[in-house]
């Protein structure tokens, strides 16, 4: 068969098949050339899930008669200026999202430029152009998307349901929403609105609108700086946590992407705090020198190439960590809310008992009832003064302004783990020499992926060396894995550096371990306890960070304000 050069239409539509996947896929090319524009109002209208009409009007800075014809030709674009692949600052900057369109639907273009007292109309229709025409509208454009794919009626046969479709389209506008609180966004569908979001100043009141109220009072700001890489944000309490991690955004430049490394990095920051199964929400927006991040990977740019990887890895997690620990002993206030309709008052029990025994950090002892109540004032204590126990369970304290509920064992497993962690971090963690050295045999490429993490695995007790081409030998594993499966857990640290780019397998079981320790040391449910006891676990969950969650990202505790005590009883 001979070479030849295809068409012009048949290009396009070959283009339109890596673009436009989906409805959802052309509503992201035409919001981005809006917002690229510099709108300031960008509404969406879809019918019959976009299959019938896209509709996607800004009140950008519009364009000039000449300028409509270029934007519907094949790599023509206003956003590279010097043709550097490698310096771009635009969300579009292809040229092939209005091309494509055009290849496989009933496109019109409709726009009046600022400074312009006459507005234009240009159509593709199925890869074919149309005259220009005059026409009528404000400054800013108006793109119309008739019969998506007629031209390809094929791919109708593989689009999903109108309702996943619309969810698509959803999904878009609110990631692109959440990048640009400055922009008011609407989508509307078959004239049911779907979103509306208002213009604002404040980027956790957009992430308010768009993750509910519940996740701005219980996030965490993050604000940090590395080798002129700045990373902001919000994540939430580790008691703020959802079943899966599609409730986590990563934005560079503004521009949403999906990254594994985000999911690795996350997971990796709150392995002290989250139990396997649980997540929590975050958004990040990295500010990063367009030399330094490959936008020009995927074809609809959902995914960049980092240069420093290791650099992106790091400042995300040291920011993570320290949110969490800026948090301190804080819990969700979702918790509490939900307490609000469920708390009963004459569930409440006084102890009139006391002693001078202090709460043991890692043994029981036996307890003795003392004549005499010793109180502390509650306003002295951020989680107040103790001033009884229900079901030798839950510690009810008095607080300036409240009640706190606190779960002993729950609380005091995690002082136990935190000293635990002190300790391993001041002593280092224990080596176990094997007295035959494990050989395991993997890919080349893991091979030498884990190896240049050894330093790392030393750190955590884990001793491995290059023993030929694709075959590494351990010599040395962490003494609190005993008798351990270490093929298994060699392989399993494989996976990880694949997936996330962290090596999480081996300190999940380190820290599984230490949890386990901690659970079982720690003041068990049923154990009846004195005032003196109970104060002094209040006293060191204050100055333990991390205490408002137990190792598996469970409060602690809840707090009742006095006011909310008074509705319930009508006094307010």
């Amino acid at each position: 068969m001979p070479i030849r050069i295809l068409p012009p239409t048949t290009v396009n539509r070959i283009a339109a098949g890596e673009v436009i996947e989906r409805p959802a896929s052309a509503i992201k090319e035409l919001v981005e050339n809006a917002i690229d524009a510099g709108a300031n109002e960008i509404d969406v209208l879809m019918l019959a899930a976009g299959k019938t009409l896209i509709s996607v009007s800004d009140n950008g800075s519009g364009m000039l008669p000449d300028e409509l014809k270029l934007c519907v030709e094949r790599h023509a674009t206003s956003k590279l200026p010097d043709d550097d692949l490698l310096h771009v600052k635009h969300l579009g900057f292809r040229g092939e999202a209005l091309p494509s369109i055009g290849s496989v639907s009933r496109l019109a273009i409709t726009s009046k430029a600022k400074n312009s007292n006459e507005a234009w109309q240009i159509a593709v229709i199925g890869g074919e152009l149309q005259e220009l025409t005059p026409a009528s509208r404000k400054v800013g454009t108006t793109v119309e998307v008739r019969d998506l794919f007629y031209a390809t009626p094929a791919r109708l046969k593989f689009l999903r349901s109108d309702r996943t479709e619309i969810e698509q389209a959803k999904d878009i506008i609110m990631r692109l929403a959440m990048a640009h609180p400055e922009i008011k966004f609407s989508l509307s569908s078959d004239e049911k609105m779907l979103a509306n979001y208002n213009s604002s100043s404040d980027r956790l009141a957009r992430l308010a609108e768009i993750l509910g109220k519940d996740f701005s009072e219980n996030s965490l700001p993050i604000n940090s700086v590395r080798d002129d890489v700045k990373l902001t944000g919000f994540t939430s309490l580790p008691t703020y946590n959802r079943g899966t991690s599609t409730e986590q955004y990563l934005f560079v430049n503004n521009r949403p992407v999906r990254d594994k490394l985000l999911l690795g990095v996350v997971k990796a920051a709150y392995q002290d705090f989250l139990e396997r199964g649980r997540h929590p929400v975050v958004a990040l927006f990295l500010d990063i020198s367009p030399d330094f991040v490959d936008v020009n990977v995927h074809p609809a740019k959902a995914e960049v190439r980092f240069r420093d990887v290791a650099l992106i890895r790091g400042l995300i997690i040291s920011a993570l960590k320290q949110a969490i620990a800026s948090g301190g002993e804080r819990a969700s206030s979702s918790i509490a809310q939900t307490a609000h309709t469920f708390f009963k008052p004459n569930n409440f029990v006084q102890r009139n008992f006391v002693s001078d025994y202090t709460l043991p950090l890692m043994q029981q002892a036996p307890l003795s009832r003392p004549p005499e109540i010793k109180e502390e004032p509650a306003q002295n204590y951020r989680l107040g003064s103790a001033r009884g126990q229900v079901h030798n369970t839950y510690i009810f304290a008095q607080t300036a302004d409240g009640i706190v509920i606190v779960d002993q064992h729950a609380a005091h497993e995690r002082l136990l783990y935190e000293r635990m962690k002190e300790s391993l971090a001041e002593t280092g963690i224990a080596r176990q020499r094997l007295l035959i050295p494990e050989v395991v045999e993997l890919d080349e490429g893991e091979a030498a992926q884990l190896l240049q993490r050894r330093d790392e695995f030393a750190s955590l007790g884990l001793i491995i060396e290059g023993f030929g081409e694709g075959t590494i030998i351990v010599r040395e594993i962490p003494a609190l894995l005993g008798k351990t499966d270490i093929h298994a857990l060699i392989k399993d640290l494989s996976d990880d550096l694949q997936e996330f780019g962290e090596a999480l397998a081996l300190r999940d079981k380190l820290e599984h371990i230490c949890g386990t320790m901690a659970c079982h040391g720690s003041v068990r449910a049923g154990r009846q306890l004195n005032i003196d006891e109970m104060n002094a676990l209040l006293r060191q969950m204050e100055a333990t960070p991390h205490s408002g969650q137990c190792n598996h990202g469970r409060p602690t505790y809840i707090e009742l304000k006095l006011a909310d005590i008074e509705k319930l009883f009508g006094r307010r």
